[in-house]
Parts: C-alpha cells; structure tokens; sequence
C-alpha cells in the first residue's frame, strides 16, 4: 500500500467512526487553553484538569495572573510536572500578553511562540483549536502513531512530523486530524503494547502489517 492510499483510508475511518473530536483539556476561553496547553507539557490532561479550575477562579484574565509571583502559582498547580518551571512560565506569559499584546492571546503561531513556555507544540494547539489555523500539534502521541500507522516514514523530530502531517492531511481536517490521532494514541496505539485488537485502522497500519504473524503483537 502507498502512503497516499494509506492516508486516505485512515482518514475515511476517523471520518467515519469519530465525526467529533475535542481536546479532553478543560477550557473556555484562549487564555484558559493556553495556561492548560502549558501546564499539560509532559502531564496528563486529567491531572491538569484538577488544577485548572482553582487557578483560573482566582486569576481569570492575563491582567490578574500577571501580578501574581510564581510563587504562589507554584501552590495552585504543585502537583502537575515541573511546577516551578511552570509556574514562572505562567506568570511570564501572562505577564507578555499584557505588555505586548493588550491581554489578548495572539492568533498567529510564530506570535505565541513568543510566550513563556509556548513551544512550538502549545503554539499549534492554541492556533489550531481557538482560531481554526489549519497546523498540526505534535505530541509524543502524534509523533510515535504516525510513525507506527505509516502516515510518516524515518521521522526524526516533532517538526519532521508535522511538516509530513501537513503535507498530507486536507488543510479543513487538520485541526480535527489532530485530535484523531492523539485520542487514537492515548486509549488504543498505546506506547507498550498497541490494542491491535481493537483497533478499526490495523488494516492499514505498516506496523500492524510487518508484526502480525510475530509475537509482537
């Protein structure tokens, strides 16, 4: 099978089997998604959603977490990873959208790579979920699947994948298309041992392919 069939009945299934699909991130405003998106680097969604509502109850707005210390951030989020990097991050990007943005969270992704603890992976999410920008985010889940499905082949890096996703994907389903891939990631091609069994796309999948009639599966 060519990657060009592949993609395509990939696509045809998720099209089909998952007509909606969110970002499991609690939000309701682009503030909120990228104080979560940043607080989600390297820790569950759940997690972060334990520790979001409180948070952003006591500072709702850029203007009200940009005269906090991450200090006391640091009390609120302390169990999500890395919290003093986090929490600096925070108050450093609240502090940024302020001063240089008029308290409102840019559009464009190579503006929000601007803020404090905005990689290039939060950038994507923010663009692509609060303002329909049609760019892929590309998580440990999207990185390693992509791989593993054939949809990108010897990549090397987030960006690689991202670049490969993009060229590939119909620009109206890549925002969509991320959150395929992460889902299918995060509960079904699981990084130890994939649910080959349960999963409705194996029959294109190059892993699934080269592994079947071995003990790998």
């Amino acid at each position: 099978m060519n990657k060009k069939e592949r993609y395509k009945q990939i696509i045809s299934w998720f099209e089909a089997n998952m007509p909606v699909a969110n970002s499991e991130l609690v939000y309701k405003s682009a503030f909120e998604l990228t104080v979560a998106t940043i607080l989600a680097a390297q820790c569950t969604d759940k997690r972060v959603n334990m520790v979001t509502p409180a948070l952003l109850h006591d500072y709702p707005t850029p203007e009200a977490m940009a005269h906090a210390t991450p200090e006391v951030i640091f009390e609120y989020i302390k169990t999500v990873s890395y919290p003093n990097n986090k929490s600096k991050h925070l108050v450093g990007m609240a502090q940024m959208l302020v001063k240089d943005f008029g308290g409102k969270v840019p559009s464009e992704v190579c503006e929000l790579e601007k803020l404090p603890g905005v990689g290039r992976k939060t950038a994507n999410v923010v663009a692509s979920i609060m303002f329909g920008k049609a760019v892929m985010a590309v998580d440990t889940h999207v990185f390693r699947i992509s791989e593993r499905l054939g949809l990108t082949t010897n990549s090397r890096t987030p960006l690689e994948t991202e670049r490969e996703l993009e060229a590939n994907i119909p620009k109206h389903l890549i925002a969509k298309a991320h959150h395929w891939l992460i889902l299918h990631g995060r509960y079904v091609c699981i990084a130890r041992k994939p649910k080959c069994g349960e999963c409705g796309i194996r029959e294109w999948c190059r892993w699934y392919e080269e592994t079947k009639n071995t003990s790998k599966i």
